[in-house]
């Protein structure tokens, strides 16, 4: 079925274009205005997908690479309709100052989530964070308190919820029961996407404020690879092989998947955790996140079972990066790329693939670094986030359902870190019976950052 015929005939397609010309109508009536926080890689994705769905007029941009920043700002100008170059900051406590936005779109790396989404919201702004939200679990605690206590709608980057061929597989193979009892899920990834290198330590250029950008995470010595100029810089993806920033491809990768599942099948916390892994292959370079590593989600009567390595090929070529559901009735393989219904016995199975809209939306063929089959899902999530901006509702991928699938990995590498499970207290968000565990929900902030507490 090729995507016109798809669209003229599924009501999904038809969901889609309403909720598009709805968002774009709230938009233009509320006349948004939009500040980004962080103009690297997914930044500009996501905030050029907003402009896509939406006629917002971006009126801020805050980056500590003042280089990067000019650039996200000569291409803001040339997509939004007021041609307007926006205000340029760096350092986002000033851009919120002003107190004039209506959306802030986080795009840092992770480290940089938790402070400015809570300014944000107490500056007045609805939020779109990415994920994961948070790099400790307390951080998450405090961001969903922050947007409960401000009032403010928060959208979490885990767009596999807002994903068309993603979203028929819940309603018309899942929702239905095609798969019958699901007592097993597997979700993976297969990507080379560890770093190997060991580059020297060197000097930040000048236009590069490195103190602002470690912020509170530990301050490493200068040691990026350079990037395409030939200039070290650590915010071009050389932060995600340091668990100082992060938490590796657990936090990076199996968010998204364990997110989807939790969603397809209306999961909420797990019961256990466990984890184990390591570096046990790339042991040469300088990266410090695990290389392999697998975790189980105990939601009682059904397991979701991690597995990443950074080396070797995957199982399946076809699905190096996604989520395996077993049922009694059939299995179901999704990606980001396309869905696998497989039914036991005689029946037919069905096979879908990313609608990539590249008609509709002819400058995706060629905007720099776009994952052209994100986009799609990326103007669905814009679109959601849009209307809870105008019901005041909440959005498919809330703040506290992007609080459970952060912390979910932080857990798995806690339980990896001290080599036991962890059984999990939903209610008063603390490991049971383990007051070592409890303490690592909270990393140490850097002087002078101020770890942000949940408070009422």
């Amino acid at each position: 079925m090729n995507r016109r015929d798809f669209l003229k005939t599924s009501a999904m397609g038809a969901t889609l274009a309403a909720a598009s010309r709805e968002a774009a109508a709230l938009a233009q009536e509320q006349r948004l205005r939009v500040g980004l926080i962080g103009c690297g890689w997914y930044g500009k994705c996501d905030l050029c997908r907003l402009i896509q769905v939406a006629p917002v007029e971006v009126v801020s941009l805050c980056d500590v690479d003042r280089r990067m920043l000019e650039e996200a700002a000569e291409l803001t100008a040339a997509r939004q309709r007021s041609r307007k170059k926006p205000r340029l900051y760096g350092d986002y406590r000033a851009m919120l100052k002003e107190k004039d936005l209506d959306l802030v779109i986080i795009g840092t790396p992770d480290h940089w989530h938790a402070l400015p989404m809570i300014a944000a919201v107490e500056a007045g702004a609805d939020v779109y964070v990415q994920k994961p939200i948070s790099v400790d679990v307390v951080e998450g605690q405090a961001m969903v308190a922050a947007a409960r206590k401000h009032g403010r709608v928060v959208q979490v980057g885990t767009q596999r919820r807002s994903t068309p061929h993603l979203m028929e597989a819940r309603d018309t193979i899942i929702k239905p029961g095609l798969l019958g009892q699901i007592g097993l899920v597997e979700i993976y990834c297969y990507y080379h996407m560890r770093s190997r290198a060991t580059p020297p330590v060197s000097k930040p250029p000048d236009f590069f404020d490195y103190e602002m950008w470690t912020g509170p995470a530990p301050l490493r010595p200068y040691d990026a690879p350079p990037d395409h100029t030939g200039v070290p810089l650590p915010h071009r993806r050389w932060w995600r092989a340091f668990m100082e920033y992060g938490n590796g491809i657990m936090g990076d990768m199996c968010i998204h998947m364990l997110d989807m599942v939790r969603w397809m099948l209306d999961l909420g916390w797990p019961k256990r955790i466990s984890s184990a892994g390591g570096i046990l292959v790339e042991k040469n370079a300088r990266a410090n996140i695990p290389d392999t590593q697998s975790a189980i989600f105990d939601f009682g009567d059904l397991q979701v079972v991690w597995q990443h390595r950074s080396w070797g090929d995957p199982p399946d070529p076809k699905y190096p990066w996604g989520a395996t559901f077993y049922g009694d009735k059939g299995t179901l393989k999704a990606s980001v790329h396309s869905y696998d219904f497989v039914p036991t016995g005689k029946g037919k199975p069905i096979h879908r693939d990313v609608m990539l809209e590249l008609d509709q939306y002819p400058e995706d063929q060629t905007e720099k670094d776009l994952e052209k089959h994100a986009a799609p899902a990326n103007r669905q999530h814009m679109r959601n986030f849009l209307q809870a901006i105008a019901s005041r509702g909440r959005p498919v991928a809330d703040i506290e359902q992007g609080h459970i699938s952060s912390a979910c990995c932080i857990l798995a590498n806690i339980s990896l870190k001290l080599g036991r499970s962890l059984t999990w207290d939903a209610t008063r968000q603390q490991v049971i019976g383990d007051e070592e565990a409890n303490k690592l929900l909270r990393r140490p902030y850097r002087s002078p950052w101020v770890h942000p507490e949940p408070t009422a």
